[in-house]
């Protein structure tokens, strides 16, 4: 059975949050602040919080700093996933990543389907590694952040949480980085 293995002991991550979008600022970023409230509910850190407008250099480039910053172990955006002509979070973050995560998107859509029903066919959520980062691409809306934290990321991003999490594997996500090649190796 899934569920929290109370002989582990809980190990905090640090999380940047960001919010795409041309209309919001900290002060009314109802998305960022949902996600902001739980990350702390749960005891990790959040190590930094931005908003910046629907351009994917803007997006591309505060995302890829955050990756290239070894104190940040994931990433959280809000906002851009939709379809229409502003939404370009996935355009501007999935480059970046070194191994998509197609899973997330698809218990995302599951999630989402409960609560909206068909209306979650207009999720791009995406995910994603880069760097020994984790990267979710989430929607704007309040409601979705709060759905993929609740179902999905409060337990893959929990020690503790069994069968396996996303934390256990964290120490070895760019082993591939830090690999000598093979002596003979031709790759």
């Amino acid at each position: 059975m899934p569920g929290i293995d109370e002989t582990r002991a809980f190990v905090p991550l640090k999380i940047a949050v960001l919010t795409v979008s041309d209309t919001r600022e900290l002060a009314d970023d109802k998305s960022g602040q949902t996600l902001i409230e739980r990350i702390r509910t749960a005891g990790h850190i959040v190590a930094e919080r931005g908003i910046v407008t629907d351009d994917v250099k803007k997006i591309r480039q505060r995302v890829k700093a955050w990756i290239e910053d070894k104190f940040i172990d994931v990433v959280i955006t809000t906002g851009g996933t939709g379809f229409t002509g502003r939404d370009v979070t996935p355009e501007a973050v999935e480059p970046l990543f070194e191994k998509k995560m197609d899973g997330f998107s698809v218990m995302f859509l599951l999630v989402s389907e409960r609560k909206i029903g068909t209306s979650a066919i207009q999720t791009r959520a995406t995910a994603g590694v880069a760097q020994a980062t984790y990267i979710f691409c989430l929607p704007g809306s309040p409601g979705a952040c709060k759905d993929a934290w609740d179902e999905i990321l409060v337990h893959q991003l929990d020690y503790r949480y069994r069968p396996c999490n996303f934390v256990e594997i964290l120490p070895r996500l760019d082993e591939h980085l830090r690999r000598p090649k093979a002596k003979g190796a031709t790759a």
